[in-house]
Order: structure tokens, then sequence, then C-alpha cells
């Protein structure tokens, strides 16, 4: 590979069949403490997270939100903070802060810093100059989702919702979706509006086309980009159609930021996602990452380039078999920063128009990158051990920026995590990692736990997490091996695609062959004490381990599982999910959902099972839950349902974390536990 760095790449990091990775990075905040203990829950919610975060345009100040845990009110809330980076020690310092949350800093062309914050009582635009007063820029009526700058106007977006029926509470719908995530739908949807900053009347665009931008659930600010000059604003759409629910075909369009013209759909004719479309500086090319197999949201997603004065576009880095998970231009337009999954990774690569691809020469882990001014690179960086901070780096020197959990991090000894390989379904070689509780003394076992993704095209990232965290995990005393079965993303895109029509399949003898590799190279994993655990497609693996694996576990923990193929593909609401992967819908695929559906093995259950589900779940809803409990009851089984009313797919609130956490360790200490009946 050609460099144009100013620094050289890094070979791949090769994993080894046994190996200890050294995950924390240079100066990290526990190297002060003598004694420490183990990790907690209540320190899981507790912790701080890093939010987005913006470079200067003189590269002299980074601007970043981070969110802190206010138990007492149950959610969280996030401030702004500055990092002077001409000092010699720079250290973080609040700023502005407010009792609503200020988040989404992004710097003007004047140099004043502008954010969403909810002080005025709804979210609007605020602006200040680093040393001056907060200001209110925005009053748009019920408050904005998100905004971008465009010249002298601010374009923002915001839930646009009908009236309300002249008669009755009814809600009457004549296409798909009706519902998506956790929300039912009401005719509305999530518009895009530009407005003067200096004050004036909002104006809609895109007004004829019917959809949502950003687009729902998970769109946010990487799907609008705004040229250099403020004259045109491009973003994603997915159209409203009655095939919606059962397609993928975003597109990126391109309007006048004052609303003064119709769209122009750039991407026609591709039928799979386009999305994150991004501006080279002098304003003359259109970057974006496209997924071509339609249907598909797992595909390899790749990097196109439109030159937009002949609309010329080129596929960039052909040969490159990774697949790209977001993108940003380089100070000059000369090259890409792209950061993609290397195995169980998240690297940052520089790729060049002709296609050159280097690695940036960093360390392991989750990176993200933030921005780059003379040859300095600043990105998050976040690991199974380190939470999530910024860095900056340039001609080989690595320095932390920030240390957000430091002083918590200092009381706490953290398990050790070791990265092995084994030969999996078909003899390929399949990843996993263990995660050996912290104290253990040699000769000394854990009980072990069996954690399954979800996905199904998912992996277990070397990445910090608020929700599923084996470092919790470990402090509790288990220890947790997690596998990265056929149909794990990060590997290859036909590793990837193998669990198609295979759901059961590879992934479970994977499962299987992973448990056996680890029990026999880390002696401290329990040879007979083991439960498993998994959410979404992973506690759909627990329903199927209940039958066709049904000896081996002494309890499973089944999260937003799916229980019975028919009713989830009749219930969900993103239809295009299975049918890529059973390869159509039900009625016309029977015989291959029903091959591997768990509802059909019910009667070879026999391990204790904790079932839990959130009602505002609509990708798996909560009647999958029920439908494994009540089997479990009816069957005379042990069995525990934990419903929360106020939770979708996920486990979002910290109180409830905190209870989720709770139920799963008073559920795994009952069965594997030091106190339970052996």
């Amino acid at each position: 590979m050609t460099s144009h760095l100013p620094f050289a790449a890094a070979a791949l990091l090769l994993a080894l069949p046994m190996q200890t990775l050294a995950q924390t990075p240079p100066s990290d905040p526990q190297e002060a403490a003598p004694e420490r203990r183990a990790m907690t829950a209540d320190d899981l919610v507790a912790m701080n997270r890093m939010g987005s975060a913006v470079l200067s345009p003189d590269g002299e100040t980074l601007v970043f939100s981070m969110r802190e845990t206010d138990l007492a009110a149950n959610r969280g809330r996030t401030d702004l903070f500055t990092i002077s980076l001409s000092a010699d020690a720079p250290t973080p310092q609040r700023w502005h802060t407010d009792p609503e949350s200020d988040s989404e800093p992004v710097f003007g062309a004047d140099g004043a810093v502008y954010w969403l914050s909810g002080r005025s009582g709804e979210p609007q635009v605020w602006r200040s100059t680093l040393s001056g007063l907060p200001e209110q820029v925005t009053r748009v009526e019920d408050g904005i989702s998100g905004f971008k700058f465009a010249g002298d106007r601010i374009v923002f977006w915001r839930d646009v919702n009908p009236d309300a029926p002249e008669i009755g509470t009814g809600a009457v719908y004549d296409d798909l979706f009706v519902r998506q995530w956790d929300t039912w739908t009401d005719g509305g949807f999530t518009r895009l509006f530009s407005v003067p900053i200096e004050g004036g009347l909002p104006v809609e665009i895109g007004a004829g086309l019917r959809g949502n931008v950003p687009t729902r659930p998970f769109g946010g600010a990487d799907d609008v980009a705004v040229s250099p000059d403020g004259e045109t604003v491009y973003f994603v759409l997915r159209e409203a159609t009655q095939g919606e629910a059962w397609s993928t075909n975003t597109d990126i369009y391109a309007a006048p930021v004052d609303g003064s013209a119709a769209p122009v759909n750039l991407t026609p004719g591709r039928l799979g996602y386009d999305r994150y479309p991004a501006i080279s500086p002098d304003g003359t090319k259109l970057a974006w990452l496209a997924m071509d197999t339609p249907g598909s949201e797992a595909s390899q997603s790749r990097i196109y380039v439109r030159d937009l004065a002949t609309g010329r576009i080129d596929r960039i880095a052909e040969d490159w078999d990774r697949s790209a998970d977001s993108l940003a231009w380089s100070e000059r337009g000369t090259f890409l920063h792209v950061a993609a999954h290397e195995g169980w990774n998240t690297r940052l690569y520089a790729i060049s128009l002709d296609g050159d691809v280097d690695e940036y020469d960093l360390f392991d882990g989750s990176l993200s990158f933030v921005g780059a001014q003379d040859g300095e690179v600043f990105f998050t960086h976040s690991s199974l051990t380190e939470p999530g901070d910024l860095y900056g780096y340039k001609n080989g020197d690595l320095k932390r920026l920030t240390g957000i959990n430091a002083e918590r991090l200092s009381e706490i000894e953290l398990g050790t995590v070791h990265r092995f390989a084994f030969p999996g379904a078909e003899g390929e070689r399949v990843y996993g990692y263990v995660v050996e509780p912290a104290g253990l003394e040699r000769g000394q076992t854990a009980p072990t736990v069996l954690w399954s993704h979800g996905g199904p095209q998912g992996q277990w990232s070397n990445g910090w997490s608020s929700r599923w965290n084996p470092q919790a995990w470990a402090g509790a005393g288990y220890a947790i091996v997690a596998i990265d079965f056929h149909g794990s993303s990060g590997y290859s895109q036909e590793f990837t695609d193998s669990i198609n029509n295979d759901w059961g399949g590879k992934p479970l003898v994977d499962l299987q062959l992973g448990l056996a590799a680890a029990r026999e190279r880390y002696p401290f994993l329990h040879q007979q004490e083991a439960c498993a655990a998994g959410g979404s497609y992973g506690g759909y693996m627990m329903n199927w381990i209940a039958g066709q694996w049904p000896e081996e576990f002494a309890c499973l923990i089944n999260h937003a599982g799916l229980f019975d193929m028919r009713s989830f593909y009749y219930s969900t609401e993103e239809l295009f999910f299975p049918e890529f992967d059973f390869s159509g819908p039900y009625y016309a695929r029977e015989e291959a959902y029903e091959r591997w559906n768990p509802v059909n093995y019910v009667t070879n259950w026999q391990s204790p099972m904790l079932v839990i589900h959130g009602l505002k779940d609509f990708r798996v809803p909560y009647t999958q839950g029920l439908m494994a409990f009540m089997a479990q009851e009816r069957l005379g089984l042990d069995a525990r349902l934990l419903i929360f009313e106020d939770e979708n797919h996920w486990i979002l609130k910290p109180a409830n974390s905190l209870q989720w956490h709770s139920e799963i360790f008073r559920w795994l200490d009952e069965h594997i536990g030091p106190d339970a009946a052996k």
C-alpha cells in the first residue's frame, strides 16, 4: 500500500490462538491506584460517556460533550467541555453548564461555538464565543432535533405531526410502517428546514418528498451535509411508500438550502442503503457509503465519490475487503478518513481517491475520527478495559487528552481480556474472547457465562458498552466467553453472509466448539458450571439452545429473544431484515423459517430460563418473550420473567439498568454462584 500519511501504516494484527492482549493505551488512569476493588453494575451506570467532539478551525481548541448519570432523576444529562490544545498540559474545562443537557457542539464561521440545548425549555440552537456568554439563536415552536450550518443559515430537522382527528382517538393507517422501533407512527415525518441565523421564518427543504430526514429510527447528523458555500444541502431519505417496511432503498438528494427548488435524487436506481453524504472541502465532490445489495442491512459498505460537475461516480478502493463504518474528508480533500472493523477492533484508515489504503498506526480498540489539523489526528478510543477518551496523534506521538473516568477507574481492578481463535463450523477459523475475573488465584476457577450477540450480523467488539459489558459480569465473579460465530461482522462478507438460511446451524456449532476450546485453553473456566446469555438474536439463540443443547447449561438468560419465527415475522416492523436472512417472506419461505424455529423444539427444554423484555420493543415484540416464559412455566421448568414497561429493545434508563443487572446476577447466583445448590 502506498503511504500518504505523516507516519507509517501498521501491519494488520494477527490474532494468535492463545493471546492475552494489553488493552490499555499509554497513560492509562488505572496506573496510579495501589489497591482496587471489583467493578460493579453501579460503577457501569455511573461511568461518564464521551459524546461528540469538534475541533476549532484554527486547531487550538477541542469542544466535546460528556454524558453524566443523574440517578436521582433516572436519566443521563450532558454538558460541554473545552480543551486548549496549545496548553502545556491540556485539561478539559466544564463550559456553560446548565440543568438541561447541552450537546452537539459545532464551530461556526464566526468562530463561535453553536450547540443544541434545552435550557430555554425546549431544544434550540445556542451559541457563545469561547470566552463569552450563551445566547439563544433559534426559536422554533416545539423545538428542534438537530442542526447543521449553511452559510448564514441554519439547517435543522424536527418532527412534523399531523393534526389530531376531529372525533375519537383512533389512528388510521393505509401503509406500513404503523410502528417502528418503539413508537407508533402517526402519519408525521421528521422534516428538514432552514432559517437565517440572525432571525427569520423557517422554510422547508424537500417539501415534495414523503419520508424522514434524518432517517428513522437511528438517523442523525450524518444523514445531512451542506456544501462549503452554504448553498446546497445533501440529505438521506427513504421514500414512505407501501414497500418501505421491506426496503433498504435510501437515496441521497440535493436541494437548495433556501427551499427554492425541488430536490434532485443523486442515487437513482440504487436499491440498497446510500448514506453518510460528505462534501469535499472545495465543494466539487460528494462521497458517501453504500450497500450494493438491496434488502440487506449487513452487506459490505463501500465508498463512492461523485463528481458534482460531471455526475461521474467512482467506487473507491474496490479491492479493499473491509466494510466502512464512517468517512470524513481530509483538510485538503486529497483523501478520506475512514473507520472500519478489522476483526473485533475498529481501525482508522486513510483512503486516497485512487484507492490506496493506509492504516493509522494506533492501538487496539474502537476508534472514531474527530478531526485533523496540520497533520495531527484527533479521535476517540474505547476498549473492553477503557470506557472512552479523546486522543491526539502526530508523527508517532500519541497523547491522551481526557480521562473522564480516571477517578473511578483508579479504584477498580478490571478483568483480564484474552483473545483466542479456534477451528469452528466447517473447520473455518472463528474468534472469541474470554474475560477473566480480577483477583483469581492460581488454581481457582470461575463459573462461566457463554454470551451470544445480537444482529445476528453483529459482533463482540473490543469497545466499551454501557449495556452488555463483560467487566460488570466479571466484577460479579463470572467469567465471560464471547464468540464471534458465523454471521458476525468484521471478518469478511462471506463469513457474515454464511448465516443466511442457517440461523441455528453454524452459529450453534461455533458456540459449542468455542466454549470447549476456551475451557481447554483457560483453566480458570469451570468445566461444569456454566450458564448462557444473549439478547435479540442472542435471545433467539437461548431459545434455540434450550431445544438443541439442553443438557449443557445450568441456566439461560433470554433478553428480547425470538421464540416463534412465524409470529415474529407477522409482528415485527422492518420486514427486510428477516426477508433477506431467509430469502423471502414467511408465506413464500415457510420451510426455511420453520427449520430454525425454536417453538418447534420446546418439548426438549429443560434448562431454567430468565426471560427479559421491554413492552416498547417493536423490533422483537414482547409477546415473543411472554411466549417463551409461558412455555417454560407450562413445562414445569424453573422460570422468571422480568418486564420493563418503559423500555424498548434495549435497557436505557439508569435505574432499569441497575435492576437488569441485579436480576441477572441473582439468577446466576441461584444456579451457578458460590451458594447455588449443587
